[in-house]
């Protein structure tokens, strides 16, 4: 599964460059693909003392207008954690509205591969080789908006994995 995972995100990395640079070279206002730094908590939900993790890492994505007011769009994240979770990745759809000038709302899909720190979580010592990961579907929404004409944007979101864990995130984006 994790090999699938990988699979996907340099796939949709390879997708997104060529449409970013498409978008720099016709300054096509229709694709606007953004990169950014992301961080947050991440709970497991399990009850007890020491299942949460800080995230912090990198989002990148694209998104493309339908209408006026409403987009879609693709995003890769990658995380490091300093507690629960060694680290994690993923890959989501995205659909939303555009709120005024600079804002949007939204909601996404997709999947997400978390490699736990077993040793930490319940103080287990784990042979080396042992596959401490599991991935599922995510699931959320967010918020993002700009500054004026600023190309920096900031966002906040929650997601869940199989309705499992909780996600809280906060980020900057430079959009192109």
């Amino acid at each position: 599964m994790r090999k699938i995972a990988i699979t996907s995100l340099v796939a949709m990395g390879a997708m997104a460059l060529p449409a970013a640079a498409q978008a720099q070279s016709n300054d096509d206002p229709k694709v606007e693909p953004y990169i950014g730094a992301s961080a947050g908590i991440h709970s497991l939900d399990l009850g007890i003392p020491n299942d949460s993790s800080g995230i912090y890492g990198v989002v990148a994505g694209v998104d493309v207008p339908v209408g006026e007011k409403l987009f879609v769009g693709a995003e890769g994240n990658f995380h490091l954690g300093d507690g629960a979770i060694d680290n994690e990745y993923g890959i989501a759809a995205r659909a939303g509205v555009r709120v005024g000038q600079t804002g949007k709302v939204y909601v996404r899909g997709g999947y997400q591969e978390v490699d736990f720190d077993l040793n930490h979580i319940f103080g287990l010592t784990v042979p080396p080789g042992t596959d401490t990961s599991d991935g599922d579907y995510l699931v959320g929404a967010g918020v993002e908006f700009g500054l004026g004409d600023s190309p920096i944007r900031f966002r906040a979101g929650i997601d869940t994995i199989s309705f499992d864990t909780t996600r809280a995130t906060a980020g900057v984006l430079y959009t192109f």
